[in-house]
Order: structure tokens, then sequence, then C-alpha cells
């Protein structure tokens, strides 16, 4: 045996590890990427073999909720199933910007009560559980977790300004007003239609009248409650009656008419603020004292007397009701419905918003309490049903139109749904309805049509409150393995490679092109 042989066979054996790397989107230094090269310089300085790797692309390091990779890594640590004994993550703050220093701590725990140990890379320290490296290991994940509640702080200020500035933060614009984009230098680049968004960072969106017909009609709903004594319910049916559809292409209903009454961009104020989700916590309404306002932001489109008018009619009619003639009111919807909702009392004519409830009694929950009405499931459900209905059927209308409009054919076969484009490609069309976890967190389950096996599903993911497509997803079926797909608000490159923001590259496909031209 050679010197060389005998020093290969007598040198160290690698140690078997597995590394955690995680993206956000705070610093492109942090790319999984740059993560993974500065491991393997490590693992290699060190004597290790990577064997496993656990990632989260795009990932807020704040909640362990919605980082499959972390999640999958203590599961198989718990579970036995590793084949390493180290795992090698970045720095602190990879690991996870968790608020309570005690959480990011509990998670490194459980991997060393498995006989697992984990070493920071681009640390100074050796997290060896020597006192030194402990203390600095506690700062260190304060000081991850105080990043994100100063970088909450800056960004929420830096909206706040832009908000002042009479710039829009996102949401569709009214019935009666249009979304203008705006560049750095605050021309107007052009208006924004329907599903479209800025694509420059520094551009930014302000509101601005819409056709004359829809502000007369914004005008005749104003004038109808305030100078005639309408309510909602009978402007409504009149607006129907007359075939007037609401911007998102519906009918009007007596809640989505209260909204355009009580909403102050309609005078020209931009207000922001009234709902918050900071630093991945849950959703809260905001005391109105901490709303962002900007009076006279935009061109308003109705007198701004007529608006505090419909206001001070709001104002009064719950200020009439005792509480006892509400909890009245509401018993007599329960029983009338069998159930509650929001909607259930914003349809409702004789009845105060679900606002004043809210407002009056602290919560819906408490008011559905008071007259005995525990909900045991969520009722919001069969009412966005039917509107999610309305909207798939739209979609397949629109859908169809679109494709036709650049020559294609389809057929829609009246059992399955499915539509036969040039009589060559498959394709099903499905609503991705947005439910919220208990966490705060958005997700979309996705069920794709095994049975028929479509050359390719269109997935319309709804946006938060289920009005409106926030996006579209092209998933050729040869390409999914799962029957189910659970979509997060950010899913990586293997789903968000087939998002798009509307259906002209599915139009695009569809289109036929002549013989000849492809010659």
């Amino acid at each position: 045996m050679s010197d060389s042989d005998h020093r290969g066979a007598n040198a160290p054996k690698a140690r078997k590890a597995a590394q955690y790397v995680r993206m956000s989107t705070d610093h492109q230094r942090y790319s999984t990427e740059n993560q993974s090269d500065a491991i393997a310089r490590y693992a290699e300085e060190r004597g290790y073999q990577i064997i496993e790797t656990y990632t989260d692309a795009g990932k807020s390091g704040l909640r362990i909720e919605g980082r499959d990779g972390l999640t999958q890594l203590l599961d198989d640590i718990q579970a036995g199933k590793t084949d390493f004994k180290t795992v090698l993550v970045y720095d602190i703050s990879r690991w996870g910007r968790f608020q309570d220093a005690d959480e990011s701590a509990y998670y490194e725990y459980i991997c060393k009560r498995a006989g697992i140990a984990v070493e920071y890379c681009a640390e100074q320290f050796e997290n060896d559980g020597s006192p030194v490296s402990t203390i600095v290991k506690g700062v260190k994940r304060a000081m991850a977790g105080e990043y994100s509640r100063e970088l909450s702080q800056k960004v929420f200020a830096g909206q706040s300004r832009l908000i002042e500035m009479g710039y829009r933060q996102g949401g569709p614009p009214g019935f009666g007003l249009r979304r203008m984009l705006i560049d750095e230098a605050g021309n107007q680049k052009g208006v924004l239609s329907r599903g479209e968004h800025k694509s420059i960072q520094t551009d930014r969106v302000t509101l601005i009248p819409g056709p004359d017909n829809e502000i007369a009609v914004v005008n005749r709903i104003f004038h109808s409650f305030v100078d005639e004594n309408q309510s909602e319910a009978m402007i409504a049916a009149d607006l129907n009656a007359k075939g007037v559809k609401t911007d998102l292409d519906r009918d009007w209903t007596p809640s989505v008419v209260r909204q355009l009454l009580s909403n102050e961009k309609y005078i020209g104020n931009n207000i922001w603020n009234r709902h918050s989700f900071k630093l991945k916590k849950r959703h809260v309404n905001n005391d109105p004292n901490t709303w962002v306002r900007s009076e006279g932001a935009f061109e308003a489109i109705v007198d701004a007397g007529l608006f505090a008018a419909a206001k001070a009619i709001f104002a009064a009619r719950a200020q009439r009701y005792s509480d006892e003639e509400m909890l009245d009111g509401l018993r007599d919807a329960l029983e009338t419905h069998g159930f509650l909702s929001g909607i259930v009392i914003n349809e409702a004519s004789a009845l105060p918003s679900s606002g004043a409830y809210q407002s009056r009694f602290g919560s819906l929950l408490r008011a559905y309490k008071l007259v005995g009405f525990t909900p045991d499931r969520d009722y919001r459900y069969i009412e966005i049903n039917k509107r999610l209905r309305k909207i798939h059927a739209g979609i397949i209308h629109e859908t169809m139109n679109g494709i036709e409009q650049i020559g294609g054919h389809v057929h829609r076969n009246a059992k399955t749904g499915l539509l036969t484009i040039n009589h060559e490609l498959s394709a099903s069309v499905a609503i991705a309805r947005c439910t919220q976890t208990g966490a705060g967190a958005y997700r979309w389950n996705i069920r794709l049509e095994t049975g028929l096996l479509p050359d390719i599903t269109v997935v319309v993911r709804m946006d938060q409150a289920n009005e409106t497509p926030l996006d579209y997803y092209l998933l050729p079926t040869a390409d999914m393995i799962l029957p189910k797909l659970r979509l997060s608000q950010n899913n990586g490159l293997s789903l968000d490679a087939y998002r798009y923001d509307d259906l002209t590259h599915f139009f695009t496909m569809c289109e036929r092109t002549s013989i000849l031209e492809i010659a």
C-alpha cells in the first residue's frame, strides 16, 4: 500500500450534517444560494458532509407557521428519521426572527434533546453550550426579533407618509373611481384596468374620477338615501332593475350600497390603517384615532355636505336603537334565517349595520351570544359560496370570449364544464377561495380535476375578501403530482412559476396560427 493510500485509509470519516436555509425579502445577500455557499465552505473546513437540505424560500422568520422547511426538519428530528447529527444554519436570523427569543431557543432545544447539534456558520461564537455562547446567542436572538420590529415601524411610517401624500395602498378603486398610475416625477402614466398592477417600484397609484355616467349614479345613490329617505335595499333594487352593475360587474346589494355611502374616498379623503396585521400577528380592527388620514388627497365626486348628511343618518340610526332593540332585531333575523352572519345583518334593512353591532357590543360573536346563537361553523361560507358561483360563471364567460376574440375555437361541455379549445387542448377553470388560519395567515386550497384529466387547470385565486380575483395559476396536469394543493401568499418557484396577473398568457396559448405563417 502506498503512502497516499495509507493516508486515505486513515483519514477521518466525514460527519453527516443537514443544512437549513431561509430567504426572506429583507436583503439579497441572504439568498438561499449564498447561504448554501457559505455553509458549504464551513462544512468543508469542519469535515462535514451535507446529506440533506431543508429550505424555506421567500418566508418570513417571524413565525414557524408557513415555514414548511423548518417544520419538516423538526418533524424528522423528533421522529428519529435522520441520518445526521448536526444542522448547519447560516446565522441566528436565518433560524428565525421570532418576537419571543424563547421560541427560537425552544426549536433549537428540540434538536438538542434528540441529540442533534445546531451550528451557526457565520456567527463569531461556537454554539457549544458554554456560558459565553449562551449569553451571546440570547442577545443575538433578541436582536433578530428587534430588527423585525424596527423594520415594521419603518415600513409603517413609510406607508403612512405615502397615504398622507395622497397615494393609494392597494385595493380596487370602487364604483365611480379609477386608479391612475403616476411615475416618480408625479407624471400620469395611464389608468390601471381591473387586475393590472404597477410594475416599477417607484411608481405610485392615486384615485381619479371615473366615467361621468358612474359619477352620476354615485350621486344619485347619495341623494336617494339623504333626500328621498330610501333604504339601502330600495336603492339596490332600483339599480338592479335599471340594469346598472357594480364596478365588479355584479348586482347591487344593500351592503354594497352601504359601503359606498360610508366611504370617504368619494369626498377625496385617503384613509388607511383601519385594520392591521403587524409582525404576522392576528388581524385587528384599529381605533379610529389611529387611522392614517389625508383629507383632500383625491378629487371629490360627491359634495362634502351630502356625504356628511349620509354619515349623520347612519349615526342617528345606530343611536336611536337601545341595546335591547338591537338584540330584538337580531333575534328576528336569527328566526328568519336560522343563522347569523355579518352579511345577513347588512342585508337586513330593519337592522343597523354589522359594524354598529360590533361597536355597541364589542364584537359580533358577543352579540350572537346575547341572542343565544353559537355558530358551529362559519356561516359566511354560505354567502361566499353564492357569490363564488356567480364569479365562476362570469370567469368562464370571460375566458371563452377571450379565446374567441383572438381567433380560437372553444366548446364547453355542459355536463362537466370542461373547455375544449381548438379541438385539441382541454382546460378546467377552478376558483380558489381565500381562507384564514387561526394564526392569521391566508391560504388557498385547490382540488385538481383528476377524473376528467384536463391538459391545464386555470386556477383563479381570490383576494382576502373573496370579492375579486387576486391572480391566476395555469397548472399543467402533467406537472402536478398531487390532487390537492395548498397555496400560501408566497409559494416558491415550483408553484409561482405558473402564476400570472391575468389571463393574457393563457389566451396567447390558445391563439391559432396559420401553417403558412409558421413556415
